[in-house]
């Protein structure tokens, strides 16, 4: 037999051959089929967040706000509370791979207005937002599990062009959300709540105003005071109408001055609902826009280009450098910083506080260093011999040097107005805090609050002179006080310089030292 194969042998390698190429053809299949429903899994998950990002919020009334509701996936589950402009709030209330955030939209200020004129609505509000937002997160829910669905789905036809695979995909969406949305309900921890994580410019409120649980109740009082505030502005209005008259020209130019903002987002509305319902042909502030002259406050300078009419600031001792650069980015902003510029018919020399120190305990009590600044700038105004209207600075101690130099000197820096007509001529006006001193104005609680506080003053367009000013209040938390006062100046076109024989200083109309 030799080098003959038998039959047997024969076909007994055959079947064993074919039973290998089975095989093979077995695993491919199955390999084939598992990279074509990983795919339909990958899709069903890519599919659902883009349509989660897409179609995933909804807007819900909740008390006088419009608040904007919306669910993305995260590995790390938490609740997002945006306060715009301050930052967010991050609480870790759930373990899931959600993340749902709560953003402010809108205010009605119909609703606003109801509250401040009774107060019984403040309390049939805190009643009813508890079922505001039920629904609201009920709404939410149901437009998530539809939106990520329908993104599935929509993934699945777009990658297979088959039904079937789109239907698993979007069964996969659903099935993944459905099981999120009950692990975030099963490991809900209400007392996550007390704990916030605190980011953008609001990280530094933990600092200023106390914990957690001060900040909540605090922050109660200063949306009672948002809404008083609606209410304040428009009385006004309606007080200016029993002022002493001043007879105004249509050459008239109206100057609003704010000062010590200090990072309270309440002030735009209350300066821009001033430039607009008084007419004023700019805006000028004396310093202390923000709190600590951080990078992450840069962004409330922002709210400056918004205004329509010219913003002439000097830097305050809570503003930085990087400040300054923040509010020479808006095309409305003048900054004066060493050096004399016309704005709207004015001429305005102004100059930063030297000084910062964004930390009120560690100010430095020694002011000859800014005084000696403050004699320096004015011998350069002298020296100049342009003819100045007006000299803005944030403190009156360097600002001391121009007595009797200009006729007019606005400054800040006291969170409390005064004014003083000198022997040498010049008018030397300390406004308040148009920020009811910001954050540290919620220090002193609702027996000693600070008030907001701001200026019109109106000056003659050929003279450059101080006409007359309207100094408004706005009571601070707890009150609803609005107040204007008008004040005509006896002698605008006085000289200034050399006193004259037997002349007295007007003192402090106010009642008070500068």
């Amino acid at each position: 037999m030799g080098g003959v194969l038998s039959w047997e042998a024969i076909r007994g390698h055959n079947l064993r051959g074919a039973f290998a190429r089975l095989r093979v053809s077995l695993d491919r299949m199955r390999a084939g089929r598992a990279w074509r429903w990983g795919c339909v899994v990958v899709a069903g998950l890519v599919g659902g967040w883009l349509g989660l990002a897409l179609g995933g919020q909804v807007v819900t009334p909740i008390g006088p706000a419009d608040v904007t509701l919306g669910l993305t996936p995260q590995w790390r589950g938490e609740t997002v509370v945006d306060v715009a402009p301050l930052g967010q709030l991050a609480f870790d209330t759930h373990s899931a791979p959600l993340k749902l955030e709560a953003t402010i939209s809108d205010i009605r200020l119909s609703a606003a207005q109801e509250m401040f004129a009774d107060p019984d609505a403040i309390n049939r509000m805190a009643a009813g937002i508890g079922s505001d937002l039920r629904d609201g997160v009920v709404a939410l829910l149901v437009r998530a599990v539809l939106a990520a669905t329908l993104g599935a789905a929509l993934m699945g036809f777009l990658l297979f062009r088959s039904a079937r695979r789109a239907a698993g995909s979007a069964a996969v969406s659903l099935a993944v959300l459905v099981a999120s949305g009950a692990a975030a309900a099963g490991t809900f921890n209400p007392s996550a709540i007390a704990e916030p994580r605190y980011t953008g410019l609001i990280a530094g409120a933990p600092q200023v105003v106390g914990s957690a649980e001060e900040v909540v109740g605090r922050f109660s009082q200063y949306q009672e005071q948002l809404a008083g505030l609606v209410g304040n502005v428009a009385m006004l209005y309606e007080a200016t109408s029993t002022l002493p008259v001043y007879e105004e020209d249509e050459s008239v130019i109206r100057v609003l001055h704010v000062s010590d903002i200090q990072l309270n987002p309440a002030s735009w509305s209350i300066i821009r609902t001033l430039q607009e319902q008084y007419g004023a042909d700019m805006v000028v502030d004396s310093g202390d826009l923000t709190d600590r002259g951080s990078a992450t406050e840069d962004v409330f300078a922002d709210e400056i280009g918004k205004l329509d009419v010219p913003y002439v600031w000097v830097r305050g001792r809570h503003d930085s450098m990087g400040t300054q650069r923040a509010v020479e980015a808006q095309e409305n902003a003048v900054v004066l910083d060493g050096g004399i510029e016309e704005v709207g018919g004015l001429t305005f020399y102004g100059s930063g506080d030297p000084r910062f120190t964004p930390d009120a305990t560690r100010l430095n009590p020694d002011s000859a260093g800014v005084a000696a600044q403050g004699e320096e700038e004015a011998g350069e105004v002298i020296g100049s011999r342009e003819g100045v209207d007006v000299v803005l600075m944030h403190t009156r101690t360097q600002a001391e040097a121009f007595d009797g130099v200009v006729p007019l000197v606005l400054t800040g820096g006291d969170h409390l107005r005064s004014t003083e007509l000198t022997d040498l001529g010049t008018r030397f006006l300390v406004q308040g805090s148009t920020g009811g001193a910001g954050l540290r104005g919620l220090d002193h609680g609702p027996d000693r609050p600070t008030p907001y506080q701001a200026s019109l003053l109106y000056f003659g367009a050929e003279s450059g002179r101080l006409q007359a000013r309207d100094d408004i209040d706005l009571g601070g938390i707890g009150l609803t006080s609005a107040q204007v006062e008008r004040h005509i100046e006896a002698d605008p076109d006085r000289p200034v310089g050399d006193p004259p024989e037997d002349a007295e200083s007007e003192g402090d109309e106010d009642g008070r030292t500068p």
